[in-house]
């Protein structure tokens, strides 16, 4: 599986457009993974969370990972604790072995 980059984003307005099939849901339902979602049927699934590891596992493919990367240019709009940081990377984890970790700039934080 390659690394997919979406960038260029317009900081007051986006879309996401393209034909079915061409992973515009998918885009999203990486957002709600990264944001904290178990929901199976949010997140369009059957059976559970390992279902978004490529081939639940068997292609010998462990993980599977979503990350964000915010820019925070204004200081007094940063989260407590990361008043120093221009930037936050969020990343959330699953493992085949169904267990969920999130990082934030680059330290876990496990649920």
């Amino acid at each position: 599986m390659n690394r997919t980059v979406v960038s260029g984003f317009d900081p007051q307005f986006n879309a996401i457009t393209g034909l079915n099939g061409s992973g515009k849901s998918n885009i999203l339902d990486g957002i709600q993974f990264l944001l904290g979602s178990t929901s199976k049927e949010m997140l369009r699934l059957k059976a559970g969370l390992s279902e978004l590891i490529y081939k639940e596992g068997f292609a010998g493919i462990e993980k599977a990972s979503v990350t964000i990367k915010f820019r925070c240019v204004e200081k007094q709009m940063r989260p407590t604790g990361y008043e120093n940081c221009e930037e936050l990377v969020i990343t959330r984890q699953i493992t085949k072995d169904k267990i969920t970790k999130f990082f934030i700039n680059g330290v876990s934080r496990e649920k």
